[in-house]
């Protein structure tokens, strides 16, 4: 019998691996953020969940566009890029571009024993004092890619994938919980990555009240 999904939700925070290295000189800061899950499939199936439009739709967004070595993509109401390395079904690199910036993303799958590991590295450049960093530490995007691994986790083992809405998910008490555990864990991770202390829980709590919508101290 498949777990309920109160239960995947509530046992996902600890089903991850994530960490962050940040190297600094004068001008700028390298960051690169890692996360990672072992689901129970196969390496080609978990292939095609992240490179099918028609799958990727069921736990991720809806993505358009050209989905080989070169192509471009549309992430809907979020990024697009270039699809600049590909290697099926082992790993795929593409450029994410938002907002006027562009990081870099690269997706390696391998087989762990009779499941398949999913590790994404997001790599980004930006100003040693940039303010949105300042202001959320790697949680603003590290807790919109434990969500996103949430929804994997959710389709491969009950079929459901992502919410129909997700702003009603997030309203919901485990998925508040898990975004409050989720961007903490976030915030220890940038502690260990050699920010402050009081500075890493101060950007998490920031982050925890962006996605809850609600007010900041």
């Amino acid at each position: 019998m498949p777990q309920p999904p109160e239960q995947i939700i509530a046992a996902q925070p600890d089903e991850v691996r994530r960490d962050l290295t940040v190297d600094r000189d004068e001008k700028k800061q390298h960051a690169v953020q890692t996360i990672s899950q072992s689901y129970p499939t196969t390496v080609d199936d978990l292939w095609e969940a992240c490179t099918r439009a028609d799958r990727l739709e069921r736990w991720f967004a809806p993505v358009s566009g050209d989905l080989r070595l070169g192509g471009r993509y549309q992430v809907e109401g979020n990024a697009s890029g270039e699809v600049v390395a590909c290697e099926p079904p082992q790993s795929f690199t593409v450029t994410w571009e938002f907002a006027g910036d562009s990081s870099r993303l690269t997706v390696h799958l391998t087989p762990e024993g009779d499941q398949a590991r999913l590790t994404l590295e997001h790599e980004y450049t930006g100003d040693v004092d940039s303010e949105f960093w300042t202001q959320f530490g790697p949680g603003a995007t590290g807790v919109g890619w434990d969500l996103a691994l949430l929804g994997l986790a959710l389709y491969l083992v009950t079929g459901e994938g992502r919410p129909d809405d997700p702003d009603a998910f997030a309203g919901t008490a485990p998925a508040q919980q898990f975004i409050r555990v989720v961007s903490g864990r976030w915030g220890e991770a940038s502690v260990h990555a050699g920010t402050p202390e009081d500075a890493a829980t101060a950007a998490a709590n920031r982050t925890t009240a962006f996605y809850l919508g609600e007010e900041s101290v």
